[in-house]
């Protein structure tokens, strides 16, 4: 099946956490979604849960010259988490991401500022955090994103998404102490296909979604 849009799918995303909210499962909740594209979804889950809303930038990194080929990803001001496979069946050293790596974590600290307007990041300490994206594929930007979140101490740690490819969901498991995903289509291929409108959001938009005025 296919989402019309991405608040619809934070609405479907929405009515199995509020299952679990219900039974007690998820005390004292916190919604981070990962922007720009889980923002949307996140949205409608932090509405649901009636829970705070916010955001954890993390951005992908590229090879050098074929960007949109995952090698790694970076949250915060963490040393960046590099997939060592990839970079050895490409022939790429660690020095040669040196420029990209550079480049992201400008683009990372740029979003920060622009989201938060001087708000300090959210305190995670004994909360139940519910990491927030539009799919998962390879799962790099969300392991990235959910080992961030882990070492904020939080009580538990959920990735929350509304498709995903059956290899990312169970590398997830690792990381997450619950991945909750809505379809698992084996031909996954790639996010934007089980979704009707999957149209790129803005920065505005993320500051809208935040009640965030400029």
């Amino acid at each position: 099946m296919r989402f019309r849009d991405r608040r619809q799918a934070g609405e479907e995303l929405a009515e199995s956490l509020r299952t679990r909210q219900r039974e007690g499962h998820l005390p004292d909740p916190l919604v981070l979604a990962l922007p720009r594209g889980g923002v949307a979804v996140a949205r409608e889950v932090a509405a649901a849960l009636d829970a705070p809303l916010d955001v954890l930038v993390v951005r992908k990194i590229g090879a050098p010259h074929h960007e949109e080929l995952g090698v790694g990803a970076m949250a915060g001001d963490e040393v960046p988490l590099l997939d060592e496979d990839a970079l050895r069946h490409l022939g790429i050293g660690e020095a040669a991401l040196a420029p990209v790596i550079e480049r992201e974590r400008a683009e990372l600290r740029r979003r920060e500022r622009l989201y938060r307007q001087g708000r300090p990041a959210p305190d995670l300490r004994g909360r139940t955090v519910i990491v927030v994206d539009d799919g998962l594929a390879t799962g790099s930007t969300a392991r990235a994103a959910l080992r961030f979140v882990r070492r904020q101490a939080p009580g538990k740690v959920l990735l929350a998404v509304p498709v995903c490819s059956p290899e990312g969901a169970e590398l997830m498991r690792a990381e997450a102490d619950e991945v909750v995903c809505l379809h698992r289509p084996a031909a996954f291929m790639a996010v934007g296909l089980w979704y009707e409108d999957f149209d790129q959001l803005t920065d505005q938009d993320v500051l809208e979604a935040l009640h965030v005025q400029l």
